[in-house]
């Protein structure tokens, strides 16, 4: 039973934790910005030997250090793009009268170079794990990359909770491409494509032979399911961004003002000299 718990809740976890935590240092002061990056690109580094040494493996462990690999290098392109230092070409919201595709091509441009940065990476992992046996950090990287765009048109189309509270105020402008609506036609596209997948490696995970395929499918099945349930978070009217709200601390704290600051100093009593008798 470990075969297939271990992976999921080691998988939830690193969901839950690394979302918050980008969260977290992105509310920090800006000047920890260039430090909170320095410390991403390294971990890239770090997430691509992680991949590298592993991909000839076949045991369990070398999947899960395939999948903290991959999550290592997407870690970057998250920080990147929510610190500000990879975005796009546009730094401002539309009018109100864009719409259509010339309102998408805005969107795009003012992610361009994000997106660019996303096919870049992807094919370094390919060229590492192409070839090699052990596939778990490719796949992995693949599936983030699936829920970040879907779930990124979905926004762009319209659900009901955006969580706008989220983005930083550096990248304000990216809340014009954001639509309030119920629903849109490529949410039950998304959530079907991502079912289907995820029933695919579910049952992969139950018909294999080995410890090693067993935990990377349920890696991808994991991570496959938590796709699924943040396109739900995006339409159901509850209060999921709550997992989040500890993460919004650095915000509240960078927005107080210092303890002394504006404070005058009480006025000191300047003792008068007597008058000569």
């Amino acid at each position: 039973m470990s075969g297939y718990a271990a992976p999921v809740l080691f998988a939830l976890f690193a969901w839950w934790f690394s979302t918050g935590a980008i969260i977290w240092l992105d509310g920090l002061p800006r000047v920890t910005f260039k430090w909170t990056m320095a410390g991403a690109t390294a971990l890239a580094v770090a997430g691509f030997w992680l991949l590298w040494t592993s991909a000839g493996g076949t045991d369990a462990h070398d999947a899960y250090i395939a999948f903290c690999g991959a999550l290592a290098v997407w870690a970057w392109l998250e920080a990147s793009l929510y610190l500000g230092f990879v975005t796009g070409l546009r730094v401002e919201r539309c009018a109100h009268d864009c719409k259509g595709w010339r309102h998408f091509g805005h969107a795009l441009k003012a992610n361009i170079w994000h997106e660019l940065a996303i096919v870049a990476l992807f094919g370094a992992v390919a060229w590492i794990s192409w070839d090699a046996p052990n596939k778990t950090g490719l796949f992995t990287f693949l599936i983030l990359w699936w829920m970040h765009e879907s779930a990124r048109l979905n926004v762009f189309l319209g659900v009901r909770n955006l969580n706008e509270h989220f983005l930083p105020e550096h990248l304000e402008f990216l809340k014009g491409f954001m639509r309030k609506a119920d629903m849109n036609l490529l949410f039950p596209v998304s959530v079907t494509v991502s079912t289907v997948v995820c029933a695919l490696t579910a049952v992969a995970a139950v018909e294999a032979e080995s410890d090693f395929e067993r935990t990377s499918m349920m890696f991808l099945t994991t991570i496959m399911a938590l796709a699924i349930i943040e396109h739900w978070f995006l339409i159901l009217p509850l209060p999921f961004e709550a997992l989040w709200n500890w993460s919004l601390g650095s915000r509240e704290r960078a927005a107080r003002p210092p303890a002394a600051a504006g404070r005058i100093a009480p006025a000191t009593k300047i003792k008068q000299p007597r008058p000569a008798a």
